[in-house]
């Protein structure tokens, strides 16, 4: 069997040990770890860490005496040190490296700190992942043993004062471990490539080279990439290249947008694997071939609260209120959306990273994710999430047969009250008012408060056709391509300006 011709150092072996305690006793057991290690730094100080760890189960006096963080506020009070160079502020030593994190609807960039210790911990996550495969059915085992075809940054990190910045994926690119490296595709060179279009025509060209059984990146720029090598080769699928491809790991998006038009570039079937790999740390990922949801990781080195997605928590900005309800994962329910709060071995502490999750499986602990926390409409109280529309948009496009990979939805004044207004990406013929008109009764079925607010002071629906290689192109206008980096669903605000006169312009 092919994925047994890894040899894996003992260190990383002795990591991969699965526990059997139950999610509930993992996360205490990670919360002691977390305290043990950061008591020492000027957060762990501040804050009594030592005085925490005396406690038999120390979650509810560490929500007592943390108070809770978004970006701007760990950053101003805690995090610009670390930038500065300044050790043992959240974590214990020097941060030498830091994500560029802001996906499209900051201006500026996010620097979320990038320790060693996550480092360490996202590879024993990406092993633990991998190898649940051996449980997949009817899979190519010999596909598991080829490339690795990982579209991500630039490993060509901006050098600051103390530190190294980029893209996740262009710093994890930089410490792929030895025994992965003949796996790993497109290799040190290209990966080093700071031009995007530069790197995208290094892979085409070496795409006859490399035997790929994975493909792992965003849907849109992993499509991409397939697109241009069939066209330079005059390919009919990606498989007359690279016939051992099976899988395709993909996360950040939901995928069922890009489906139809991804798969008329191939000759058979891929097993698709969803993951949750954001900038502050690995936090969940598909661990069973047919599963709708991620497994969260709950045992290695990150504790997760949930914070409700409602109006009592949130404010129609997407910030979390003061005096938030902010609960444990034993105390969640399903089917409910929660925004995530983390705290991880990168010095991250009771952070909202912005995502909203539901849980299908309490007991499993697994989730799915549902939008981000600024990525909603609620102009009038119609509550529409990213899940909404995601559900709205596959119903109609399988419907109307038709391939919608990308779409943004904005808000806008109607007269003396609201309407919606759609921009989708489809490269086929369609009638936009029959589109339109099936997604607003599509919505109306899938919520409540869309259906009533529809009768109300939502007025009307609006809806421009585009191709999707404009979507493509604002991304790159806005310096967004590659990568992480994905088109926001909703628009609100200065990118809201951006995009209109972007369409406006042409530039």
């Amino acid at each position: 069997m092919a994925l047994l011709e890894f040899k894996l150092p003992k260190n990383l072996t002795k990591a991969l040990k699965i526990t059997t305690y139950s999610p509930k006793r993992q996360q205490v057991r990670v919360l002691k770890k977390l305290l043990k290690k950061a008591r020492f730094t000027e957060f762990g100080q501040k804050y009594r860490f030592d005085e925490l760890l005396l406690e038999k189960n120390p979650t509810r006096k560490f929500q007592e005496f943390v108070p809770t963080y978004n970006y701007n506020k760990i950053y101003e009070e805690w995090w610009h040190k670390t930038l500065e160079g300044k050790p043992d502020i959240c974590w214990p030593g020097v941060i030498k490296y830091f994500a560029l994190s802001s996906g499209t609807s900051e201006a500026a960039s996010k620097y979320i700190p990038i320790t060693k210790d996550i480092i360490r911990s996202n590879k024993t996550t990406m092993v633990r992942h991998f190898l649940t495969l051996t449980g997949y059915q009817d899979i190519p085992v010999k596909s598991i043993g080829k490339g690795w075809l990982m579209l991500g940054g630039t490993t060509d990190l901006q050098k600051g004062p103390t530190y190294y910045a980029g893209d996740l994926s262009g710093i994890s690119a930089t410490k792929v471990p030895f025994w992965f490296q003949p796996f790993y595709k497109p290799g040190k060179v290209i990966s080093k490539t700071k031009d995007w279009n530069l790197k995208l025509d290094k892979i085409v060209e070496e795409a006859p080279n490399w035997d790929i059984g994975f493909v792992v990146g965003v849907p849109a720029w992993i499509q991409m990439v397939m697109e241009k090598i069939i066209e330079r080769y005059n390919l009919k699928s990606i498989h007359d290249v690279w016939p051992n491809l099976a899988f395709f790991v993909h996360g950040g998006v939901a995928f069922e947008p890009y489906k139809k038009g991804f798969e008329r570039l191939l000759a058979k079937p891929l097993t698709y694997i969803e993951t949750y790999l954001a900038s502050e740390g690995f936090i969940a990922y598909q661990d069973k071939q047919y599963n709708k949801g991620m497994r969260l990781v709950t045992g290695n080195n990150i504790f997760f609260e949930f914070v409700p997605f409602d109006d009592q928590n949130f404010d129609s900005d997407g910030n979390m209120v003061p005096g938030a309800r902010v609960l444990l994962l034993s105390e969640v329910e399903e089917g409910k959306d929660y925004a995530i709060l983390l705290s991880t071995n990168a010095g991250t502490w009771r952070y909202l990273i912005g995502d909203t999750v539901r849980f299908l499986d309490k007991q499993r602990a697994e989730i799915v994710i549902t939008g981000r926390t600024k990525h909603f409409l609620s102009l009038v109280g119609e509550h529409l999430s990213v899940d909404n529309m995601n559900k709205a948009v596959n119903l109609v496009a399988k419907e109307l047969n038709l391939s919608i990979p990308e779409y943004t939805v904005a808000g806008e004044p109607h007269g003396s009250f609201f309407a919606h207004h759609w921009y989708v990406a489809c490269d086929e013929h369609v009638d936009k008012a029959l589109l339109c008109r099936r997604i607003d009764e599509t919505l109306k079925d899938l919520n409540d408060d869309y259906a009533v607010e529809r009768d109300s002071a939502l007025k009307d629906v609006f809806l421009d056709v585009l191709p999707e290689g404009k979507f493509m192109e604002f991304l790159k206008h806005k310096g967004k391509v590659g990568g992480q980096h994905k088109f926001p669903r909703v628009l609100k605000g200065k990118l809201l300006q951006e995009w209109r006169e972007f369409l406006k312009t042409g530039a």
